[in-house]
């Protein structure tokens, strides 16, 4: 079964495989040492720093596999974007029923942070964005409630 893709833009690669060393490199050895303290106290059993322990180095691991998966499964972003049509990596203006402009960058769902602008093309307002055009009017359920953006300029 093919795996699917995980959009990234360069920069969120980078990102991914620094967190990937830094749990390669630091907080593997961390969890490793408190294990080994938390082992000399006492027995295994009934020991609550033990499991705290155990239970950190399940997270930790279950994160390095996620992101060798990601990274493995990466399709980076062109830095080159098309200011015809809205795509991922696209940064879009977009103007509200209210008259307010707002900027959204379409990236993947892995990189999505709506508090810098960055919003997944999963979402609902990044599936209606794609592939339209300057001018153009799209309508979004959002929990808000319908919102009707225009699209002002594409970048």
């Amino acid at each position: 079964m093919p795996r699917e893709k995980v959009y990234l833009t360069e920069e969120g690669l980078t990102k991914l495989k620094a967190e990937l060393d830094y749990l390669y490199t630091v907080r593997r050895q961390e969890v490793a040492e408190r294990i080994q303290k938390a082992k000399e106290l006492t027995d295994t059993v009934d020991n609550a720093e033990y499991e705290d322990a155990k239970n950190e180095q399940a997270f930790v691991e279950g994160r390095i596999r996620t992101l060798e998966r990601m990274i493995k499964n990466a399709a980076v972003i062109s830095a080159e974007t098309s200011s015809e049509q809205v795509r991922l990596g696209s940064t879009v203006t977009v103007q509200t029923q209210e008259g307010e402009q707002e900027h959204y960058t379409i990236v993947g769902s892995a990189e999505a942070d709506p508090s810098e602008g960055k919003i997944s093309n999963e979402s609902p307002v990044g599936k209606v964005l794609l592939g339209r055009r300057v001018g153009e009017e799209v309508e979004v359920q959002a929990p808000a409630g319908m919102l009707k953006l225009k699209i002002v300029t594409i970048g």
